[in-house]
């Protein structure tokens, strides 16, 4: 491989070719990893603000601590390192279907793999996020049934652009009426979205949850020419009665 370019791993799987590539610009000393699925992009470490900010703005809307966090999509683990540097989190649950990234990060492959599989709150599941979400067992295989204080996702594109069409449930109505019990009350859902605010699925959310946000982050393109955004949805489940 040359200096610019190398193909860390390359592995077949039910939805495709997955491929993990690391790649320095020439005009830089920093080394990019991307991992593809087929020909999509699915996480680039070039673009990591509003991964870092859906646990930075899900979390802050939470009033407690010893907290008990889910992630959906583990991907390069940015959103999953964001959580543990919040000193209020006591575990956190990393929910991927591709036990490839899985593995990347536990033997180092990726960055960020040490230090999330050596901190002791932090536990990489492999399984069907979606399924688990709609499922009364919920995310935790170890524990049928138990609660988070927040549920943070990074999976498709946007609620909108999916990576498979089952994944359409979630952003219904009863797809995340099921998804708000697996949280405690004044529990967080939060979501990213590559797309601008949806006003079609802010509705839906405000339906659900007790108040509800859609913050717009912005950063650079790293080309210099222009600003980018993303979306981050916050969903807050009612608190008990007082």
């Amino acid at each position: 491989m040359s200096l610019y370019f190398e193909e860390l791993d390359f592995r077949p799987t039910p939805m495709g070719v997955l491929s993990l590539r690391r790649r320095r610009l020439p005009s830089t000393d920093v080394d990019i990893y991307e991992i593809k699925l087929g020909d999509e992009y699915l996480m680039s470490s070039r673009f990591t603000v509003a991964e870092i900010e859906l646990a930075r703005l899900g979390l802050a809307a939470l009033d407690r601590t010893g907290l008990d966090v889910v992630v959906g999509g583990l991907g390069l683990g940015y959103t999953a390192q964001a959580v543990l540097e919040n000193q209020g989190v006591r575990s956190l649950l990393v929910i991927d279907a591709l036990a490839e990234v899985i593995e990347w990060h536990e033997q180092g492959l990726l960055p960020l793999g040490k230090q999330l599989t050596g901190d002791p709150r932090c536990r990489l599941v492999n399984g069907d996020f979606f399924a688990m979400s709609h499922s009364a067992e919920g995310f935790d295989p170890r524990a049928p049934g138990r609660r988070f204080d927040a549920v943070l996702v990074d999976i498709d594109h946007s609620p909108r652009n999916l990576l498979h069409p089952r994944h359409a449930a979630l952003y219904e109505r009863e797809g995340l009426a099921r998804l708000a019990e697996h949280l405690h009350p004044g529990g967080v859902f939060a979501l990213w979205s590559n797309d601008p605010p949806e006003a079609a699925f802010s509705a839906v959310l405000a339906s659900v949850f007790a108040t509800s946000d859609a913050h717009v982050v912005t950063f650079d393109n790293s080309f210099g020419d222009h600003e980018a955004s993303n979306t981050v949805y916050v969903g807050v489940k009612a608190g008990l009665p007082t």
